[in-house]
C-alpha cells in the first residue's frame, strides 16, 4: 500500500481530519500485515511529472496521459490517488520487492 505523507499549511482544521483518518489506514494496514511506503508529494509529483514543484493540474494531465485515459475523475482526491500509485510503480523500494 501507498500513501503520501501529510502535508498542509494553514487549516489545522483539515490537517487533523487528514491526520485521523490516515491514522486508522495505517493502523488497519499494520494490523493486517500488509507493507505500506509513504511518499512526500514532492517526490509523488516528481514520479509524474519529473518536476517536484509540478502544480495539480500538471500531475492531472500527466496522470491522464500515463494511464492513458481520456478523461480523469471529477474528485482530485481520486486523481492524487491514482498519482501516489504511479509514483510508487516508479520507486525503487516497489522494485526491490519484485
Amino acid at each position: 500500500m501507498s500513501i503520501e505523507e501529510l502535508f498542509f499549511n494553514n487549516n489545522a482544521k483539515t490537517a487533523i481530519n487528514v491526520a485521523q483518518a490516515r491514522g486508522v489506514i495505517l493502523i488497519t494496514a499494520r494490523i493486517h500485515k500488509i507493507p505500506t511506503y509513504e511518499y512526500t508529494p514532492l517526490q509523488v509529483k516528481q514520479a509524474v511529472t519529473g518536476y517536484g514543484r509540478a502544480d495539480k493540474i500538471q500531475v492531472q494531465r500527466m496522470v491522464k496521459m500515463i494511464l492513458n485515459e481520456e478523461k480523469l475523475p471529477k474528485l482530485d482526491d481520486i486523481t492524487d490517488s491514482m498519482a501516489i500509485g504511479i509514483c510508487h510503480a516508479h520507486s525503487a523500494k516497489f522494485a526491490q520487492k519484485l
